[in-house]
């Protein structure tokens, strides 16, 4: 990392060996890797002080404004992204992992959150629960249960008067529980495995009772939105044919196929293949279960039938190509609801996946060549 810092100084044209905004810009790029902030951390809490953060603050801010004039940008316009995209040019790395590579954050997010004081002048702590270690993950799980308590009391009290409302389970579809990661910072405390699956099983317990909607507020603390990708495609309407049949057409793709398909209403399941009957063009029943696995999912197996056009790539990945151009067509015959389960499922997710390249060297993409001694 010196040598580079050194590199990057004799290339801007000016060598500053002991100062300089240069160099100190390079040295606040070096001091926040992973490397010296672990170091930090692991030589004591003391040092996490606002004084501390205070001057980390003005450090960064005096390291961004060099940083942005040796850029040529304006100090005050010069954001996170511009420092990021100024150090993968200044350092160019190629190491795989992002943590390993030179970097150059905000303290707040280079040291953590820290508790406040939890003790008083006389040594005693504030919290009853302190002594657990978790006092406010134990504190979460006493408030949580004394909400499942007292909405099942509430309940109990209404199927006294016969007027227990009778609801269904509320649908998570399209939001998630927190993960442990982001409970552990909401906290400020480390959970183990058990722990974070103990109140997550707490609070599906919570969402199962039909008078859950009582702690609304409580549960989405804990949850988070999935924003819906399907917000960003547009379904195409069915289009109607000179006999007024409906139908809706599709493409896809796999590895070098490509597939146009046009799938019709109210057909008797036939299916063909460049003018050819699908038995015939997939011989193999291993491509046609593929195929077929859109119909199949949305049980409309003998419901449509379907004229598909399809070129290049092997029979393997145009059944592939098919699939995809297939379940992209039936999304217009079918409710968002149904679409949101094809999507998770994997059945509008182009596959990336392409033959690895022969590397030079070797007799295949990861075959050796046969060793000999002479």
């Amino acid at each position: 990392m010196a040598a580079a810092v050194g590199r990057v100084l004799r290339l801007g044209g000016r060598w500053s060996a002991a100062g300089g905004p240069r160099a100190q810009a390079l040295r606040l790029i070096y001091t926040t890797t992973p490397v010296q902030r672990k170091n930090v951390g692991a030589s004591g809490p003391e040092k996490y002080t606002e004084e501390f953060i205070k001057k980390q603050i003005e450090e960064f801010n005096l390291g961004k404004r060099h940083l942005a004039n040796m850029m040529g940008e304006d100090p005050e316009t010069f954001t996170q992204e511009d420092i990021d995209r100024a150090v993968a040019y200044l350092f160019p790395s190629g190491l795989f992992d992002k943590q390993a590579r030179p970097m150059m954050k905000h303290p707040t997010e280079i040291f953590p959150e820290q508790r406040k004081i939890q003790w008083g002048e006389d040594g005693r702590p504030f919290h009853f629960l302190f002594y657990t270690g978790k006092q406010s993950y134990y504190s979460l799980m006493h408030e949580t249960y004394e909400k499942l308590l007292n909405i099942q009391k509430y309940q109990d009290q209404l199927t006294a008067q016969d007027l227990l409302p009778q609801k269904e389970k509320k649908n998570l579809a399209g939001s998630r529980w927190l993960t442990k990661i982001e409970l552990e910072e909401m906290l400020l405390e480390k959970l183990s495995d058990d722990d974070y699956s103990r109140f997550i099983q707490l609070l599906e317990k919570l969402m199962t009772l039909p008078c859950a909607d009582m702690e609304e507020k409580h549960i989405q603390k804990f949850s988070k939105e999935v924003p819906a990708q399907l917000k960003k495609v547009v379904i195409e309407p069915l289009k109607y044919d000179e006999r007024g049949v409906a139908f809706s057409t599709g493409e896809g793709t796999r590895k070098t196929a490509k597939a146009t398909v046009v799938v019709y209403d109210n057909g008797t399941g036939k299916i063909t293949v460049n003018g050819i009957d699908i038995l015939h063009y997939f011989p193999v029943l291993q491509d046609r279960e593929q195929l077929l696995f859109p119909f199949q999912f949305l049980d409309r197996v003998g419901k449509h039938d379907m004229v598909c056009t399809v070129s290049g790539g092997g029979r393997s990945a145009q059944a592939g190509a098919i699939r995809l151009a297939s379940a992209k067509a039936l999304r217009s015959f079918v409710t968002e609801k149904e679409v949101e389960f094809m999507r998770q499922a994997g059945l509008l997710t182009l596959d990336p996946r392409v033959k690895e390249r022969k590397k030079p060297g070797q007799e295949g993409a990861r075959r050796k060549f046969t060793w000999k001694k002479r």
